[in-house]
């Protein structure tokens, strides 16, 4: 049976999937799973789920989290049981001139160790959230991943 995608994106909690780093060097963003087309990223344009001129725009609003909870875990051909990853998984932040990748500490915000859980948070009240297409992953080992899960406000 094939892991459960979550696109019911109202929270307050959103299971984002485990998500897997297929080639170190090469980024996966966490919004992979629920939306591979990057349709409802903040830089597409707005309207709905219809086509224009060739391209698909975007919903109205893109969504924001409170909290991003990253664990250093995968799941061997996509199902469970969950087992601790063999090397480091690197949180990274998209943007600035540089690799954006493991090698460009400027885009690293944690380096997640086999097992560990780190939470990205925010504060209350809609003061500072988080671009759920900011952020991506990339590994030191193919198959590494993490399991993400957003908190929604």
């Amino acid at each position: 049976m094939a892991p459960s995608v979550m696109i019911d994106k109202h929270g307050p909690v959103w299971p984002l999937g485990n998500i897997v780093v297929a080639s170190p060097g090469t980024p996966v963003s966490i919004m992979s799973l629920v939306d591979s087309t990057f349709r409802d990223a903040p830089e597409n344009p707005v309207g709905g789920s219809t086509v224009s001129g060739g391209a698909v725009t975007g919903a109205e609003y893109t969504n924001r989290a409170q909290q991003i909870q990253f664990q250093g875990y995968k799941f061997p051909g996509g199902t469970g049981p969950a087992v601790v990853n063999t090397g480091l998984v690197y949180i990274l932040k998209k943007g600035g001139t540089g690799t954006v990748n493991r090698s460009d500490p400027g885009a690293v915000l944690w380096v997640l160790a086999p097992g560990q859980t780190w939470s990205l948070g925010s504060a209350a009240l809609n003061r500072n959230v988080f671009n759920l297409y900011e952020f991506f992953i990339d590994a030191d080992n193919a198959n590494d991943a993490a399991q993400v899960t957003a908190i929604i406000q």
